[in-house]
């Protein structure tokens, strides 16, 4: 009896393992909006990333969260450094890596706390016609085994694209407020 209760202790704890084996680790969102604004407002905002203040969700989670920059914003190296107490949050920075002018920027997202954790990003944008932009707010992320077994319980695309989202709604309120 003790060596079937043994082995199915065992099974118990090693399943989760092997399951974890044969989940996904990355995952990919894309968010758009169209904003009834030239390109060129649209771009010159977006890549200054001190602007993300005025419209990203996390950025609104913790107004009280202790934010650093290295460099010129909007420019390639340009780092937006925060701390927050809160896990939500957490502490991290974003750099950017490379600028298409008036078509792409990306950046690079360095969690530290509460996981570690390197990711890019992105913010693209296009004309629809002479006075609206196509933009496109993407992200791709992973998580490193075991913890991808995460993926089976939250559905981290549909959480992030909300979160995107809602900043996207928030900034297309902004520029088409000017």
């Amino acid at each position: 009896m003790l060596k079937k209760f043994s082995l199915a202790v065992l099974v118990l704890i090693t399943l989760p393992f092997v399951i974890a084996l044969f989940v996904q680790k990355e995952y990919s969102v894309v968010a758009q909006i169209t904003i009834d604004r030239p390109v060129s407002e649209v771009f010159s905002y977006v890549k200054q990333l001190k602007n993300q203040d005025n419209f990203s969700v996390w950025a609104q989670m913790d107004p009280d969260m202790k934010k650093s920059y290295r460099g010129t914003d909007g420019t390639v190296g340009f780092v937006s450094r925060w701390e927050s107490d809160k896990e939500e949050v957490g502490i991290g920075e974003q750099e950017i890596m490379r600028i298409d002018e008036g078509k792409r920027i990306d950046f690079e997202l360095r969690f530290y706390a509460p996981f570690e954790s390197t990711d890019p990003a992105f913010m693209s944008t296009a004309a629809m016609a002479d006075n609206q932009t196509l933009l496109k707010w993407g992200f791709d992320g992973h998580l490193d085994y075991p913890m991808n077994l995460m993926f089976l319980f939250l559905d981290f695309e549909t959480m992030i694209a909300n979160d995107l989202n809602q900043g996207l709604v928030k900034l297309k309120q902004l520029l088409e407020a000017e």
